[in-house]
């Protein structure tokens, strides 16, 4: 097969390109991605010269050259992760999130369409989409395959626009597809724009840890390479026209996180008990905020038999431990234009 994985350079997207590529050495995987902030060729450096893995450098929201790479290589199966994915970013700038999310995958879908409908066999389109596109929930129940759709951000309204174009072209053109929405990931080579990554980052520099509002938004959480299997599975086992929910069965109130979270770091860092957490600073909460995410993962478990392999506790000293390991990796993505977006975001 020839796989393209668009936003291969990325977070998600690194670990799904390296599972593929060690797991299915007959496979070609193509690894698409702009490079823009948070694509980072470093996080595959110890796969870049495999045989089977070429990378193409390139944007998802040019038509042309997405027609003309699908003409060229031929892809069996398109894994759509590129997209803008940050909350904060899409409340600051909206529009770019059209473009990248909603655009982007249309081009996509037509460049996949136009390649494929002469013979749909063996063809999969698999759109990877997010558990913030059904809104927020109160205290108790979960999102399953079935809640209505319900977005709170611009971000969160691009990636639902996105899951509905994919179920059209489904529906209209009778495109082979698949969407999963996953729950918050974390993990290796995260930029650190998100909660834990950011968090280790100002830890290790003495740095205030901002905290929305109270601290009591809850989230689901899923460890990044549990992630990447359950895609594999996905890929290769889902059904058509399906949906598949992949959570972490690990809810956390973000208060309660950091503290655990500052915790694992001072016992690291050889620092005295709660010298971490006294850097903890409350700020303004963001526009829009949803209080809680959790996901029901009962159909991803029974039909293709997938569940974390971690508990957050593991996957959270596993990904300490990456981070302090690798602090020129995180040197390097944390200088320039991190450095303008963090002071505008937090100031």
């Amino acid at each position: 097969m020839n796989i393209l994985v668009t936003g291969g350079a990325g977070f998600i997207g690194s670990h799904v390109v390296r599972r593929l590529l060690t797991n299915y050495p007959n496979y070609h995987i193509y690894n698409l991605d702009a490079l823009t902030y948070a694509g980072n060729l470093e996080n595959l450096k110890d796969i870049e010269s495999a045989p089977n893995y070429t990378f193409i450098k390139g944007d998802i929201t040019e038509s042309s050259f997405i027609h003309t790479i699908f003409k060229k290589h031929k892809f069996d199966a398109v894994i759509h992760l590129a997209a803008e994915s940050h909350v904060d970013r899409s409340i600051y700038d909206p529009m770019a999130f059209v473009k990248t999310n909603v655009l982007g995958t249309v081009h996509l879908l037509n460049a996949a369409k136009s390649t494929w409908e002469t013979d749909y066999t063996g063809k999969r389109f698999y759109h990877i989409s997010t558990d913030e596109v059904y809104g927020t929930l109160e205290d108790t129940g979960l999102f399953t395959e079935t809640t209505a759709y319900d977005p709170s951000s611009p971000y969160s309204a691009s990636k639902a626009s996105s899951d509905h174009f994919v179920r059209a072209y489904g529906e209209t053109y009778g495109l082979p597809y698949v969407i999963s929405n996953c729950s918050n990931n974390y993990g290796p080579n995260q930029f650190p724009e998100k909660l834990i990554p950011l968090f280790i980052n100002n830890i290790i520099k003495n740095k205030p840890l901002p905290v929305y509002g109270d601290g009591n938004y809850t989230r689901d959480w899923l460890y990044v390479l549990d992630h990447a299997l359950a895609i594999d599975l996905v890929l290769h086992n889902g059904k058509n026209a399906e949906t598949y929910n992949i959570g972490g069965f690990n809810e956390w109130k973000n208060l309660k996180l950091v503290k655990l979270l500052c915790k694992q770091m001072d016992k690291r860092l050889g620092r005295a008990v709660g010298e971490s957490e006294s850097l903890i600073k409350y700020i303004k909460d963001r526009p829009g905020h949803d209080l809680r995410y959790a996901i029901d993962a009962s159909k991803i478990k029974n039909e293709l038999g997938w569940e974390p392999s971690v508990t957050f506790e593991e996957g959270l000293e596993k990904t300490i431990d990456w981070y302090l390991a690798n602090e020129e990796w995180l040197k390097n993505v944390t200088s320039g234009e991190y450095r303008e977006y963090y002071g505008r975001q937090y100031k």
